[in-house]
C-alpha cells in the first residue's frame, strides 16, 4: 500500500529519471553484447548514453566478464559508485580510464587479476587513503565465519560494496561455502595505488595477502578508526 501511495504521489520529473535510468541500463546491456560479439579492443561504452543515462549509471553490469578482448576500458567523467569484481574477467585489458569519476572511491580487488593491465588514470584525490589527503576508510562489516544468515547473491552494495559476492577475491572458491571476510588493502595496480575491497572466504586467504603499497597501511584492516601514514599535506 505505501508503495503504490508514493508512486502515486512521486513527481513527473522523478518518474520520467527512473524510467531512464532502466533504459540506460538496457541500453548499456546492449552495448556490452555488442562489444563481446564484435571482439572490440577498446570500449567507451559512456560515449553512446544520453546525458540522462549516464546519469543513472552508478555500477556496471556483470556481463562485463565477456569483454575479454577488450584492451583499454574508458569510464571517463562517469556517475560510477563501485565497480563489480568481475573487471577481473577482462583478461586482455592494458589500460583503465576512469578519470574524472569523482564517485569512484575504491575498486575491487579482483582488479588485480588483470595481469596485462599497466597504464591506467584515476583521480586519485577521490580514492579512499590517498597519500595527499588521507580520507579515511569506511569500516566493514563483521567477518562471519559461516554465511548460513546471510544471502551472497542478494546483498545491500551500501555495507558489502556489491549487490552479490559468489566467490572469494583471492582463491576463487565459492562463498557460498565458506565465511565471508572483507578487508580493504592497498595495493598499486597500473600507474595508480588503489584502494582495493578484498571479500575473502576466510581468513587464511587474508593472511595470503600480499603487503600493502609503499606509504601506505602495510597490512590488510577493517578501515574506520585505523592509523594512516602522514599526509603530503601534514
Amino acid at each position: 500500500m505505501l508503495r503504490s501511495v508514493q508512486a502515486a504521489s512521486a513527481s513527473p520529473s522523478r518518474i520520467s529519471r527512473r524510467a531512464a535510468g532502466h533504459l540506460g541500463w538496457r541500453h548499456l546491456l546492449e552495448l556490452i553484447d555488442e562489444a563481446a560479439a564484435d571482439g572490440r579492443e577498446e570500449f567507451r561504452p559512456l560515449t553512446e548514453l544520453s546525458s540522462e543515462e549516464r546519469r543513472q549509471i552508478i555500477t556496471l553490469p556483470p556481463s562485463i566478464a565477456r569483454l575479454t578482448a577488450v584492451r583499454h576500458l574508458v569510464l571517463y567523467g562517469s556517475n560510477l559508485v563501485r565497480i563489480p569484481p568481475e573487471i577481473g574477467s577482462m583478461t586482455s585489458l592494458e589500460e583503465f580510464t576512469p578519470y574524472t569519476s569523482y564517485r569512484l572511491h575504491w575498486f575491487p580487488y579482483e582488479i588485480s587479476r588483470c595481469r596485462k593491465l599497466t597504464r591506467s588514470t584515476v583521480s586519485t584525490r577521490a580514492l579512499f587513503g590517498n597519500y595527499k589527503t588521507r580520507p579515511p576508510f569506511p569500516h566493514l562489516q563483521p567477518s562471519p565465519d559461516s554465511v548460513a544468515d546471510l544471502d551472497p547473491g542478494n546483498l545491500d552494495p551500501r555495507r558489502r560494496g556489491a549487490t552479490a559476492i559468489h566467490s572469494c577475491s583471492v582463491c576463487d572458491r565459492p562463498i557460498e561455502q565458506s565465511g565471508l571476510h572483507q578487508v580493504w588493502i592497498s595495493l598499486r595496480v597500473a600507474t595508480d595505488v588503489l584502494p582495493l575491497l578484498v571479500s575473502a572466504c576466510s581468513s587464511a586467504c587474508v593472511a595470503a595477502l600480499p603487503g600493502g603499497a609503499r606509504d601506505y597501511i602495510p597490512t590488510p584492516h577493517k578501515g574506520g578508526r585505523v592509523d594512516q601514514p602522514a599526509s603530503d599535506w601534514d
